[in-house]
């Protein structure tokens, strides 16, 4: 079979397909990020590693594209994105914000939370917008999602693969997790960050939380309230929007609305090459 052919680590048959299709997604990362920060040393090892703050966005496009490039791309194509992903993580340090430790960014542990918090939350939030999952496709995007994990250098036997086997990783995790200042800024900082320059043009002219910040606040909250109950029990103190009610009717209203966009805004590029390369076997 040619590069040209390669339908990846996944492919139109998986559930992870059926999952990523959905634009609703990006709410999915948001929360995600929500749900990264409670932990001390993962939030540490991103702040002392990264502008995220000052190039917010860009390290959001980064990602995302790191995301499409696992999902869609070629097997050559997500491998080599996961070695260079490593080779960053393994010269990355940082320090334990409680007991002052010194800890390698690429220790599995911390790679096992972000990969757990980052999958749970597309399932979840794919569900809870509305799309047709049978409890055995959930665990079948997990199983599946286990490749992804050894990208980045986890053995995918130490990954939960299942609905069953997430709970019990989040009900043993939970004792780790808590509301540090770091993580308190970080919360305010995702729930209100600054807008690029073409959104934040109304600001620019005096127009303050014009539609743009309005549109992105909306987001935030239904990213908060989809959070887990205990997570969003963590968040609390803050007093930032968590219903939990409020974020399922927006989060399915907001995947309707993209449904109905033409499908160049639904879809990057990464995607449509992916689904080519699938039409062009489907021809052969």
């Amino acid at each position: 079979m040619n590069s040209s052919d390669d339908l990846g680590l996944f492919g139109p048959g998986s559930v992870t397909w059926k999952v990523h299709e959905e634009p609703i997604l990006f709410v999915a990362g948001l929360r995600s990020l929500y749900l990264q920060a409670l932990h001390p040393r993962a939030m540490a090892g991103v702040a002392q590693n990264s502008n995220y703050r000052t190039d917010a966005w860009g390290r959001l496009i980064r990602t995302a594209t790191y995301v499409g490039t696992t999902i869609y791309g070629t097997t050559a194509e997500a491998a080599a994105a996961g070695r260079r992903l490593r080779t960053l993580h393994a010269r990355m340090r940082a320090r334990d914000p409680i007991t002052g430790d010194e800890f390698r960014i690429d220790d599995p542990d911390l790679l096992r939370w972000v990969h757990v918090a980052e999958v749970e939350s597309f399932v979840s939030t794919a569900r809870r917008a509305g799309l047709a999952l049978t409890d055995a496709e959930v665990d079948g995007y997990y199983t599946e999602q286990r490749r992804a994990a050894a990208l980045v250098g986890l053995d995918p036997a130490d990954v939960p693969g299942t609905a069953a086997e997430v709970a019990d990783y989040y009900r043993d995790i939970q004792a780790e997790l808590r509301m540090t200042k770091e993580a308190a800024e970080t919360a305010l900082f995702l729930t209100a960050p600054p807008i690029p320059w073409k959104l934040s043009l109304p600001v620019r002219l005096g127009l303050h939380l014009g539609p743009p910040r309005w549109a992105y606040l909306g987001i935030a909250a239904t990213a908060l309230g989809l959070l887990p109950p205990w997570a969003r029990r963590l968040y609390g103190g803050l007093g930032l929007p968590t219903t939990e009610l409020s974020a399922d009717l927006s989060v399915r209203a907001l995947r309707l609305a993209l449904a109905a966009l033409p499908r160049r805004y639904r879809e990057g590029p990464v995607q449509q090459a992916a689904k080519e390369r699938a039409a062009r076997l489907t021809a052969a």
